[in-house]
């Protein structure tokens, strides 16, 4: 298998082989959530015969988001969710009943441990992996609520610089549904640095039927946003400070809105197959 360009999630209390739990306070009214969080391949599945450097990849994992992850947790001091499996090996951010839940082609690299995935493989995997990190979620989630806390939610992400070829001009994109309360005082708040191009909506849209968000906030009409950083600005440690540094105080002044504090359903406009 081949070595993580970060190193994995802290294994501790509530840990498994599929996701870890960073302990935090409840209080804070915040949980961050990392589904790409890294490249790791347990056995038996070895590197799903890949040619050395594919793991290492955006195909494996969001570079950087691990680290910005566990750092705005250290900052809030809040507790976070992070995966524990290669988003190749399934992909925790897609319906059960998503296409692209187990990709066999992502960017121009064949998978060939995906390329005979049947049924019962795609079970095996959504038991060992994909079902355990969403029930560690859920359960984290229901224990705020269980002390009178409407969680908010915010998932990290990160982004390729280029794309296809072609550069992507944004610093971070804010992905959202329909649900504005956390997103929209997140795009502004980073808009305010006038040093920011800011995506809202960009470089993917924010409304997916079934990912991690959907099932966890806007169904349950949790306040949430997906932030998205671009890679090359968090893959090394200090530029993963700096954007955990950026956005600790944003994400604080969201939890003191009061329509956060609420429980409020927007519905959705996901239909989309699809995202990186």
């Amino acid at each position: 298998m081949p070595a993580d360009a970060e190193p994995a999630p802290p294994v501790v209390a509530g840990s498994s082989a599929s996701f870890a739990v960073t302990e935090g306070d409840d209080a804070t009214g915040v949980l961050i959530l990392c589904d790409h969080a890294t490249n790791i391949v347990p056995a038996p599945y070895g590197d799903l015969g890949l040619p050395p450097g594919e793991l290492e990849r955006h195909i494996g994992y969001d570079i950087g988001a691990l680290a910005v992850t566990q750092a705005l947790a250290a900052r809030l001091g809040a507790p976070a969710v992070t995966s524990r499996f290669s988003r190749l090996l399934i992909d925790p951010n897609r319906g059960e009943d998503d296409p692209t839940l187990i990709m066999r082609l992502s960017d121009g690299a064949v998978v060939p441990g995906n390329r005979t995935v049947d049924a019962a493989e795609r079970e095996r995997r959504l038991n060992r992996f994909y079902r355990p990190y969403h029930a560690a979620i859920a359960a984290r989630l229901a224990a705020m609520r269980q002390k009178g806390i409407v969680p908010l939610i915010i998932s990290m992400h990160s982004y390729t610089p280029v794309w296809r070829g072609v550069a992507r001009r944004w610093h971070a994109g804010i992905l959202w549904d329909r649900d504005p309360r956390a997103a929209v005082p997140m795009i502004a708040g980073l808009r305010a640095d006038p040093a920011l191009v800011v995506g809202d909506n960009e470089p993917y849209d924010g409304a997916l039927h079934g990912d991690t968000l959907y099932r966890h906030a806007t169904s349950a009409g949790l306040p949430h946003v997906l932030v998205e950083v671009r890679q090359d600005l968090i893959a090394g440690g200090p530029g993963a400070e700096a954007w955990a540094t950026r956005l600790a105080p944003i994400v604080t002044a969201i939890r003191g809105l009061p329509e956060v504090g609420e429980i409020a359903r927007f519905g959705s406009r996901s239909d989309r197959p699809h995202r990186a």
